[in-house]
């Protein structure tokens, strides 16, 4: 019976938006009421809503209710007109933000002497048009706010819930030149986050960031929902970020600006310090823009450009083996490698050899757009964006490698295409209908292209494409590689979506669906990696962990997606409103053009050639109420429940495509020598990487409970709980984790259509097993324009606890048939954190140098992030850095660089002398006294690493030419009060370490926020 109740829901939904193909806006709607007096509703009258800078208008008639709906409208300053006979005319200005729903109503007196009344009264401040959650960044933010690299991206940290990134993400981590590709918010994933552009989507398909930066040059406004929004909006569980592109105007306007950074301005960072010399950054950031009408009225167009230049040295500071260590290498292999390790220039604490020096990472990009507005008629208005960037980029350390010579280059080209058109029914019946494309071409190469065998190492790579990737635990020495390079892949997503807004009386109905298609083609080639447990490993040659991918590993995988939604906004009185809606998203099965997926059926033990997971059938409500208890527009409470899922990204299926018969992945865990690793490993057995065939989106609940007031003119205020619950969230484990010393699948059945009769070792599968918490208290204010000041402010009090934090990521578990063990708090989990931007035009009066003068602030403050402190042992579950210590001591905290915790570390099978259990120890090794391993007792993310803390600054005046021509300079200051906003300590535990719990390097390197005082240059020519 239940079931099909929910086949009949889907029935009624298709049937509702049949050839409605929909996507979520990035367009404005306007609603409201007409009354008389006397509050009754006035039906049949005229409202004219007209953009201010295009001209262009859209008439309205009130229905019987005396409701009016303006749908898909663009994002502007517009003046709203209401004439009825025998009534006075009114008008009004507002603002229609994107992907907002303004409330507007409207109250008519009997005319008389004065016939037209121009109506006070701003754009309302209170949210009361829909129970989602955000804020909308403005486009003066957008253009004057004093962002560090100008990356669109880091506006999203602005908004209450979002947090400054871990140092460990993935996708948030910055890349050079570039920015973070996602951002953490209300205690979601990084790759949960649906970027639109125009409403089109914007993400990688790949590993779900946003494809690429669009230029702050080329954005208008943009908005961030994350927390229970509509139903109209699916593919993801995190946030929703709307961004309206820039477009053309009545008017011709155009700038041209230079943003000019160089060392000689800047502060060191805190680890570039004398005698070594000051890294070098350098950057210059170009380009103009211009934009204005083909037809007044009717077609507009703009266009931008902007390249960035950056030549970048990159702050070394790694453990190297001293002079008398490298002369006690015995190892043939290890000495040949100490040609690629630099000698020690200095020593550290623990009078550990280091390496202070530099690396140099230079950056090219270039971006184009161009943007195209046409009123074809009174009903149909079109809209029409590219976006083309090209870039190169060179990465000395961002796979993980500590010394120079290493990393790879990367080359792109990336592009979106969106076109829209809007065709408006009648009155209360609007249609807008969306195509778009997204595309990136990016190739990966290593720097250090070597022949392993010209070094005597054996891993089964031939060839020059580099050395596996080597790390020496205790050190904290990373060279080589970098592992699973070169690759490279061409992603491509279609997307065809429609949304009709009708209004029947008190109901706001929207209804459509959407339909996706996924191009993704890749090839993947691997240096491997290979660990030593210790120096005197490495000096003796002995290794104990190497993991290898044997052959080529292409992919080129389609998949589909297809939604539906209905969404209805009820005013029940005249004070409340109910939001109620469904979304059903059937997640198709991916396919493979070549049938090169492979995954295990733990059923027969056996490789098998078929799709990783099936469609998925996925039925989410969303449900909501607004309650204006005054009835005065000023004061709004509300609360939501909304479920969401997640479609899923191309890299949990293109791994499959690395199984045999097409590829031979390896991992060994014990005793092996880079001269025979290939050899040993294979003996090992198969490491085949696989999906649960039960496999599922992720899924997020969500809910709220707010309150929002506004206090005098422009100032709104709100405090709000907000929680969510993440379900069938994607965690990665080792299936064939020894139990008692024994694998469960120790071979491939006699019958596997795949190597029958095969050796296992471990089995990593992509599973829908991780869950994840989250409650917070946010508290924000928000100051409209007015007097010169505006500013966004928040203070976030929350709690973030899952089982893994990353979904593209390799294992973290430390034991992968007990999940739970590792719940703990969130990477990226933050207690306290306030944040707030402002703009502010100083009141000075008189010539033109003494007036246009305005100073802009952002300042973000906020407590530490966990560290996972685990151990280099990886013969108990057959995975590296994953078992976690004991605690058997007082982990005290000191915060100092050197130590930034007690970080003394003891092996119990030591009975005496350095490295043995005492009184004093704090960590243990998780081994008795005879040589049994168990499990650590210490938790996932049991201590928290150093806080951030930033303030960027700038100072801009504004000189008046003629007419609206002016120059405007600036000087921006990033970081003003150079605080050093430390990165996580080493969290490697191991006997005599010389890394573990010390602080080698800032956050962010040099360059990105929070590093090192840095100052920028701005001039722009504006017309």
């Amino acid at each position: 019976m239940a079931a099909q109740s929910g086949r009949s829901i889907v029935l009624v939904i298709a049937l509702a938006a049949m050839a409605l193909p929909a996507w979520a806006q990035s367009t404005a709607t306007l609603q409201g009421t007409v009354t008389d007096q006397q509050g009754a509703v006035v039906p049949g009258a005229t409202i004219v809503v007209r953009n201010l800078a295009t001209g262009v208008e859209r008439s309205l008639v009130t229905d019987a209710a005396g409701e009016y709906l303006a749908a898909s409208m663009a994002p502007g300053h517009y003046r709203i007109e209401v004439h009825l006979s025998g009534f006075q005319d009114q008008t009004r200005e507002v603002d229609l933000e994107v992907a907002r729903t303004v409330v507007v109503n409207m109250r008519l007196g009997l005319s008389g002497v004065a016939e037209s009344v121009s109506v006070t009264g701003s754009t309302p401040i209170v949210e009361t048009g829909t129970v989602s959650v955000g804020q909308i960044i403005s486009q003066r933010t957008v253009q004057e706010i004093p962002l560090n690299g100008r990356h669109f991206v880091d506006l999203g940290l602005l908004i209450p819930g979002s947090v400054t990134p871990p140092q460990n993400g993935f996708l948030t981590a910055p890349l050079r030149g570039q920015g973070s590709f996602a951002f953490n918010t209300a205690g979601n994933r990084e790759d949960t986050v649906n970027f639109m552009i125009n409403g089109v989507n914007l993400n990688d398909p790949a590993q779900n960031q946003i494809t690429f930066q669009p230029s702050i040059n080329t954005v208008s406004e943009f908005k961030v929902d994350n927390s229970t929004f509509s139903a109209e909006y699916g593919r993801n569980s995190g946030a929703i970020v709307n961004i309206a592109t820039r477009s053309g105007t009545n008017d011709l306007h155009g700038e041209l600006f230079e943003f000019f950074r160089d060392t000689r301005f800047d502060s060191r960072n805190a680890f570039n310090q004398p005698p070594a010399a000051q890294s070098l950054f350098r950057r210059n950031q170009f380009g103009g823009n211009l934009g204005g009408p083909l037809i007044r009225n009717r077609t507009f167009f703009f266009g931008t450009y902007e390249g960035t230049r950056q030549r970048q040295g990159i702050d070394i500071n790694s453990g190297v083996l001293r002079d008398d260590q490298r002369a006690a290498v015995t190892d043939p292999v290890s000495r040949q490698l100490l040609a690629l390790i630099p000698t020690a220039n200095t020593t550290g604490a623990s009078g550990e050899g280091r390496y202070l020096g530099s690396a140099t990472a230079p950056v090219d990009i270039d971006q184009w757009t161009g943007d195209l507005h046409h009123a074809v008629s009174d009903r149909d208005a079109l809209h029409w964006y590219y976006a083309f960037q090209r870039a190169r980029r060179g990465e000395p350390t961002l796979q993980l490698n500590t010394i120079p010579g290493f990393g790879d280059t990367r080359q792109s080209h990336r592009q979106i295409m969106t076109l829209n058109e809007t065709h408006i029914f009648g009155s209360n019946f609007v249609n807008e209908a969306r195509f778009g494309f997204n595309r990136i071409h990016i190739t990966f190469e290593p720097n250090a292209k070597l022949n392993p065998a010209d070094y005597g190492i054996n891993d089964g790579v031939t060839t020059a494409i580099g050395i596996p990737q080597i790390t020496v635990v205790g050190l904290g020495l990373n060279f080589g590689g970098p592992s699973n390079f070169p690759q490279g892949r061409t992603d491509t997503s279609f997307g065809w979506s429609d949304t009709t807004s009708y209004l029947r009386g008190r109901q706001a109905i929207k209804f459509g669906g959407e339909f996706h298609h996924i191009m993704a083609d890749s090839f993947t080639s691997d240096t491997g990696t290979f660990q030593f447990g210790s120096l005197a490993a490495f000096q003796a040659g002995q290794g104990n962990n190497f993991t290898m991918t044997l052959g080529s590993r292409p992919a080129d995988i389609r998949a589909n997606g297809f939604g539906l939604f209905v969404q209805d906004s009820l005013r029940a009185r005249a004070n409340l409103s109910f939001e109620l809606g469904l979304r059903y998203d059937a997640i198709m099965a991916p396919g493979e053009t070549e049938n090169r997926f492979v995954v295990f059926d733990a059923a027969t033990d056996s490789l098998v050639q078929a799709s990783p997971y099936q469609t998925g059938h996925n039925l989410e409500p969303r449900v909501g109420v607004i309650w204006n208890p005054f009835d005065d527009e000023r004061t709004a409470v509300r609360g939501a429940y909304a479920v969401m899922v997640d479609q899923p990204v191309g890299n949990v299926v293109s791994t499959t495509t690395a199984n045999p018969p097409f590829a031979t992945p390896l991992i060994f865990a014990g005793n092996i020598r880079l001269d025979n690793a290939a050899a040993t490993a294979l003996a090992s057995g198969l490491a085949p990487v696989s999906v649960d065939p039960n496999f599922q989106s992720g899924r997020m609940q969500t809910w709220n409970v707010n309150v929002e007031r506004q206090l005098g003119p422009a100032l709104g205020v709100m405090a709000g709980y907000f929680g969510s619950k993440g379900d069938r969230l994607r965690i990665t484990r080792n299936v064939n984790q020894p139990v008692n010393g024994v694998r469960p699948y120790p071979t491939l059945s006699t019958s596997s259509p795949i190597l029958p009769g095969g050796a296992l070792s471990n089995i990593t599968e992509t599973d829908s097993l991780g869950w994840s918490h989250y409650k917070g208290l946010w508290l924000a204010a928000n100051e409209r324009p007015l007097k010169g000041l505006q500013f966004n402010a928040s203070y976030t009090l929350s709690k973030s606890t899952d089982t893994n934090s990353l979904s593209t990521a390799v294992i973290v578990v430390q034991d992968s048939n007990n999940i739970a063990d590792s719940v703990g708090p969130s990477d990226f989990d933050v207690r306290h954190r306030f944040v707030i931007n402002t703009i502010y035009e100083l009141p000075f009066k008189g010539n033109r140098l003494v007036e246009g003068w305005q100073i802009g602030i952002i300042t973000q403050a906020q407590t530490g992030g966990p560290v996972h402190i685990a151990t280099g042992i990886s013969t108990f579950t057959g995975v590296n850095n994953t078992l976690r210590p004991d605690l058997v001591g007082d982990p005290v905290t000191s915060g100092s660089t050197n130590q930034w915790f007690n970080n003394t570390v003891c092996d119990p099978r030591i009975a005496t002398g350095a490295g043995a259990c005492t009184s004093s120890s704090v960590f243990a090794l998780p081994v008795s006294a005879t040589g049994v391993f168990h499990f650590g007792n210490l938790g996932r993310n049991a201590f928290y690493g150093p806080g951030f803390s930033n303030t960027d600054l700038s100072i801009v005046k504004n000189l008046a030419l003629t007419g609206a021509a002016r120059l405007q300079f600036r000087i921006e200051a990033f970081n003003v009060f150079n605080q050093a906003n430390l990165g996580l300590p080493g969290r490697i535990a191991s006997v005599g370490s010389t890394s573990f719990g010390l602080t080698t390097n800032t956050r962010f390197p040099t360059g990105d926020s929070g590093s090192a005082r840095q100052v920028q240059l701005v001039v722009k020519a504006l017309f």
